[in-house]
Parts: structure tokens; sequence; C-alpha cells
């Protein structure tokens, strides 16, 4: 019998026939052990008393899309809102209040019902689809909200989803409308990540195991032929050519998650993807060519930039197909006049007290007409270094400062090595 620590029982099996008529007798698991007992053990502080800290301290979190910021003050409110600043650096604010807290403590009665409900076990832990995976997460409820015309003027409200994720910041990791007004918010935070229910854990995988029966082979013939096959394929593989491969981008649950200092806020949700597996010299070469783009965003919209080509704001549905909208398109000229104006460089001292580049920005104009401003949409792109253990490494976040004006920030290891080629225009070429 196995020693797994996953538990069999010999009258727990099934009888399998392969198309060969060979037969085999095959135990199965019964329960997938190790988690169930840390869990049942646990006797540490409850959810809520693991996420009081990050209500104490007051902190707020912040989503930026291309129009709305999400802010999630934790355990106060959460705000929607829209800043344009007008001739005469006047700001006009539109906000919406998607849920205030109305409880003193708005731990306090999720985590009398749990303590209530551990001492029999008859609680469960609701999940959420998170990338694939049905993930535990903590409810904290916030109504009264600002009222809802759509609801007869009922106040709009939201349930805010802790969930556990161990490299996190506590970012928003997505806001939904669920219905009209009331509103879901996914919050990633490692401070659940102590309490054993709460962790991330992928579906058991056990093994079956299964023996011949009199008359039948110790393997079954296609079995063996597989096998060989597979021992055959064994052997190096010759490079594939990028045009040939399939996307090798990869937006990972661990890593879309990069904070960036944004003006007065932070910017907590940004897309950040794994590029290329080019070498740095072709993947520079292929960049400022325009034929390698780079892609970015989480939530509804994502990027696609182009160097000396474009700025595309994209989504893509199972239903409808793609939506694009051109953000911004290259014109050389457009971008030296726009130059002349604005600061193309941005510099920082070293400290042997020279200069180095930090930052180039491009002017990307004649994008699709806006229905606000009857204008079409512009954008300013960003380039700037940031070090990374990835050295494929990019994000991307985009800001809208005005009505259809748009700010592309763009971050990557490989864009340090190209800053100091900049000239007067910021115009970058292949290090010599």
């Amino acid at each position: 019998m196995p020693t797994t620590g996953v538990l069999y029982k010999e009258d727990n099996y099934i009888i399998m026939t392969t198309v060969d008529k060979e037969k085999y007798k095959c135990l199965l698991p019964l329960i997938a052990s190790g988690n169930e007992e840390e869990e049942k053990d646990y006797k540490g502080p409850t959810p809520g008393e693991l996420l009081e800290p990050l209500f104490k301290q007051s902190s707020c979190s912040y989503r930026i899309e291309s129009y709305w910021t999400y802010e999630v003050c934790h355990g106060k409110h959460i705000r929607q809102y829209h800043e344009e600043k007008e001739t005469g650096q006047k700001i006009n604010i539109q906000e919406y209040y998607l849920g205030n807290m109305i409880m003193k403590n708005p731990l306090s009665e999720p985590d009398q019902e749990e303590k209530e409900n551990s001492k029999d076990g008859a609680k469960e832990i609701p999940t959420k689809n998170i990338e694939g995976q049905m993930t535990p997460y903590y409810p904290v409820e916030l109504g009264n909200g600002t009222p809802c015309s759509l609801r007869q003027n009922l106040p709009r409200s939201s349930t805010v989803m802790y969930i556990c994720h161990p490299e996190a910041k506590h970012e928003i990791l997505s806001v939904a409308e669920v219905t009209t007004c009331e509103y879901e918010v996914v919050i990633l935070t490692p401070l659940l990540c102590n309490h054993p229910k709460y962790r991330f854990r992928a579906s058991p995988v056990n093994d079956i195991f299964c023996q011949s029966l009199p008359g039948s082979p110790l393997k079954p013939h296609n079995l063996e032929q597989l096998e060989k096959q597979q021992e055959m394929l064994k052997m190096p593989f010759r490079r594939v050519k990028e045009e040939e491969m399939p996307s090798t981008k990869e937006e990972k649950f661990s890593s879309i998650h990069k904070p960036v200092a944004v003006g007065s806020h932070q910017l907590l949700t940004v897309g950040t993807t794994h590029i290329s597996k080019l070498t740095d010299e072709q993947l520079i070469k292929e960049f400022l060519s325009g034929s390698y783009c780079f892609h970015g965003g989480v939530g509804w919209w994502k990027y696609e930039f182009c160097y000396g080509k474009y700025v595309h704001q994209y989504h893509e549905d199972k239903e409808s197909g793609k939506t694009s909208v051109v953000v911004g398109t290259w014109s050389k000229e457009e971008h030296i006049e726009w130059s002349r104006k604005n600061a193309a460089r941005t510099f920082s001292l070293r400290e042997d007290g020279t200069q180095t580049v930090r930052m180039v920005s491009h002017f990307y104009g004649n994008g699709d007409v806006c229905d606000l401003t009857d204008k079409p949409r512009q954008v300013t792109v960003k380039l700037k270094c940031k070090e990374s253990d990835s050295p494929h490494a990019v994000t991307i976040y985009m800001l809208e400062p005005h009505s259809c004006q748009y700010i592309l920030g763009v971050e990557s290891p490989v864009i340090c090595k190209i800053l100091d080629t900049a000239d007067e225009y910021g115009l970058l070429s292949v290090p010599s």
C-alpha cells in the first residue's frame, strides 16, 4: 500500500478496461490530508484581527484607470472620482462614494460570527473566481454611498473582498459593478496569509494507483508505446524564430501589481509583463524599429505601444471581439515641434556629478476623435528606466489628466540601456 499522506482503502477502487481489453484495479484517494488538519488545529487570530492593523493605519489604496480613479480608504470609504484642470488651474472634481463604513468597528461583527461558527466548523468561507482559481476571501460591507438615481436614490453600496497574496501591498485588484450601483472591490493583502483557511491553494492532485488483473500485462500496451515516444522526444530543440513562437507575454497573478509613484497618488495596479526571450541587443533593435510592441494594463482596457508608430487602447471580448481606440499616432515632425515647448528629456545626477538621462517623453497625436472634445486624442509617452530582477519585464500604466489627453508610462530595464542615446529631442537609437 502506498504511503503518501493521502488516505487509500482497499474497498475504494474501480476496474478500468483499456481499448485492448486489458483490465486494472485502481485505488482511489479518499481525502487529501495536510491543509485540513492545519485548518482544524488553527487557534490563531481571526481574519478580522489579522486585518486590524490595516484599518488602524487609516491607509488608502488607489487604482487609476483611463478616466476614473478608485480610492479605497480601508475601514472608511470607497470613492470613485475624476479630476480635470481648467484654465487658471481650477480643478473640477467629479466624484461618487461607492460606500461608507457604517459600523464603528468594521471587523467586529464578521469576527464574532466566525468565532461562533468555528466551534462546530459550520461556517463556509466564501470564495471568488480569481484568474481561474476559486480563492477564499474575507468580506467587509460598506453602505450609505452617494444616492443612485437609477435606483430611486437608494445609496450606493460595496463589498470589499480581502484575499491573501503574500507579495501584495494591499493593492486593488479589481472594481466591478455587479448590479446597478452595487459594487465588488477585490483587495490583495499579505495580512490574511497567516490564516490557513484564507491561503491560496491549488486543487489537490493525488495519484491513482493501479494493479494489473490476471491475464493483463503489468503496464498497458498503449502506455508503453507513449513512453517510448516521449523518450525519443527528449533531445535538444532547435531555436524557434520569434515570429513562429506563441506570445511569450505572461501576466502572472504574482506580478501584475507593482507600486509606481504617480504625482500625489500611488498607482498600485499596473500591468507588468515579461515581454520577450530575445537577447537584449535583438530586443532593443526590434523595439526601436517598431516591430516589437509592448503590451500592458489590467482591468477592462489594455494598452499596446509600438515605438515610433502608435499607442492603442483595446478590450478583447469573446462575444463582441476586439474593441480598439487609437490614442495617438507618431509623427516625427509633430514631436519635434512639441519638444521645443516641452522637456523631452529629464536628467538626474550621478554620484560623480555628471548628468544622465532618467526619462524621455514623446508626443503621439492624431488619435481617434474624442466624443467629449470633438478633437483627436493625444498621448505623451514617458519612457523610464526601471531596474528589475527580470531583465525583460515592462510596466505600463495610463493616466488621463485632461479629457482624451493621456500620459502613458512605460518602465523597463530594457529602457535603461538606451536612455543615454537620447538626442536633444529625446529620440532614441541603438547603443553603439
